[in-house]
């Protein structure tokens, strides 16, 4: 059959080859920054708009700059992110996850403090905050949207016996 034509020909689909997916990690620093209220301990949260377009409401943090320790980065990640200028009262240990950016998988690390605002605005918050407010500690405990700030502030309230 030579010179004969193939009127068509069945291709099975192959499955792409995995891609390689790429790495990096990440060292985050922020706070939980705490004032007293007329109706006892608030703490300042800050929210931003998720891909589907909620609100998700959280702690002020943001990458460890070349150079910075993450007290600096912690404190600068505060003011930039609330208006707020606050102290550092103690350290309360780190939360890692795992999120994917542009293809790569990313590893972050977050080092919080307990803080005191001594000073600012949370209506002077950054652009890429939609809303930053003060919550009593407790209500800030069930409005965080993310399980392992929730925790962090329950570090938190129980280091001040609250």
């Amino acid at each position: 059959m030579s010179g004969a034509r193939i009127p068509f020909a069945i291709l099975t689909p192959v499955p792409a080859p995995p891609r390689e997916t790429s790495t990096r990690s990440e060292h985050s620093a922020g706070g939980v920054v705490l004032r007293e209220g007329d109706d006892g301990t608030e703490v300042a949260l800050a929210a931003r708009r998720t891909r589907r377009g909620d609100l998700a409401w959280g702690l002020p943090k943001g990458l460890v700059e070349p150079g910075e320790g993450p007290e600096e980065a912690a404190t600068r990640e505060v003011r930039e992110e609330t208006g707020l200028e606050a102290l550092i009262r103690s350290p309360l240990g780190d939360i890692s996850y795992w999120y994917v950016w542009d293809g790569v998988r990313v590893r972050k690390r977050v080092t919080f403090f307990l803080m005191d605002a001594v000073g600012g605005d949370v209506s002077k918050h950054d652009d890429e905050m939609e809303e930053v407010r003060w919550f009593p500690l407790r209500e800030g405990l069930r409005r965080a949207s993310y399980t392992s700030e929730r925790d962090v502030l329950r570090r938190a309230a129980e280091s001040l016996g609250a």
